[in-house]
């Protein structure tokens, strides 16, 4: 990994760049002191990994950032952003990822590994390179983002906090609402304020909704139906969810709701279709858990989504979160699951039951748009 940090002493110390030098002999780490030498560094050669510090002396982080995605399309860029500040439109618009200042060596670690991690999973350069060439690359779902990081905060984070976050953005707030009242979630009874839709569904069924709701709200493909989108994705997310125990059953939940979010992207092919001669697009799966990984992601829900189309290939063997993204996404969209691969798992008994699940929620009721 050729990681560059740009910045000076104050945004980037020397212990912390000597701890991730010290990482081992594949991390090859450089420092530029603002962004004009940077960009000469980036022009040079190849880089993975790019952070910019909060302020540089010479030009707005910004700026560096677009230059970067011109020179090194392949690179993930990192902004530093400081603690109580808010990124910038460009900055949303240009950066993959966002680590609060002053950095803990174990965040930058965590962020630069779990790169590391997404380019050893998917080993494709073409996509990088693809991918961040994107002008208008979706950013990261704030309000979902700023909800994992109160759950996390605080195990004591109460519906009315849950909802206060939810309703700090109307647009959000409204369709969660419409999604609660869809047949899908309502169990017939009317909900009209987040605070019972919280304690009525529950934080992890809200959260997913208000990620639903960011995800296909993005800017991108003008092609896409957006509302079948949604409509598949959270009727994949229901029945992943119900097919894994207790201790996984969020993770497959969220990646079978997030699997086809590469047909989003512009420049990539719809695997749910035959590969046309000649044609070079990345698959939407894999360019879907690209994006993701950018975004930061655990790593079953990128490889779940990288591969929900050909489970077979996912490093992990028995039936965990991939082969039931694989099974839900089959079933939400009409299509059959990988048989062969399913009964190499074990579960393939266990299919009829799944597949009267789907058949039960598909009759249920038609999500409004």
């Amino acid at each position: 990994m050729r990681i560059l940090f740009v910045g000076d002493e104050a945004a980037f110390p020397t212990d912390l760049i000597e701890l991730v030098s010290d990482m081992g002999p594949d991390w090859q780490v450089e420092v530029c002191p603002d962004a004009s030498a940077a960009m000469v560094r980036a022009a040079a050669g190849p880089l993975d990994v790019v952070l910019s510090a909060p302020t540089l002396s010479d030009l707005p982080p910004a700026t560096l950032l677009g230059q970067i995605r011109t020179l090194r399309p392949e690179a993930s860029r990192i902004a530093v952003i400081e603690s109580r500040g808010i990124p910038s439109a460009r900055i949303i618009g240009l950066a993959h990822r966002f680590l609060p200042a002053p950095l803990a060596p174990e965040v930058v670690l965590e962020a630069v590994g779990s790169l590391e991690e997404l380019r050893e999973l998917l080993d494709n350069p073409a996509l990088g390179q693809r991918i961040g060439r994107v002008e208008q690359l979706p950013p990261p779902p704030q309000l979902y983002l700023r909800l994992m990081s109160a759950l996390e905060a605080d195990d004591a984070t109460s519906a009315a906090d849950i909802a206060r976050l939810v309703a700090a953005d109307p647009a959000i707030a409204a369709k969660v609402l419409q999604l609660c009242n869809s047949a899908y979630f309502s169990s017939g009874r009317t909900i009209t304020d987040l605070r019972t839709a919280v304690t009525r569904l529950g934080i992890a069924t809200l959260r997913d909704l208000v990620l639903a709701c960011e995800v296909f709200s993005l800017p991108g493909a003008s092609t896409v139906d957006r509302a079948q989108l949604q409509q598949r994705a959270l009727l994949a997310s229901k029945l992943a969810k119900r097919m894994l125990p207790e201790s996984c059953s969020e993770l497959g939940a969220t990646a079978a709701l997030l699997a086809d979010i590469g047909l989003l992207l512009p420049g990539v092919r719809d695997e749910r279709h035959p590969r046309a001669d000649g044609d070079e697009r990345p698959g939407h799966a894999e360019a879907g858990a690209y994006l993701l990984g950018l975004w930061g992601l655990p790593m079953p829900i990128i490889e779940a989504v990288a591969f929900h189309r050909t489970p077979a290939r996912s490093s992990t063997r028995s039936f965990w979160v991939t082969g039931a993204v694989h099974v839900a996404m089959a079933l939400a969209g009409g299509e059959e699951p990988d048989e062969d691969y399913l009964a190499r798992t074990g579960v393939l008994p266990r299919l009829a039951e799944w597949r009267d699940q789907a058949s039960a929620m598909l009759d249920q009721a038609t999500l409004v748009d």
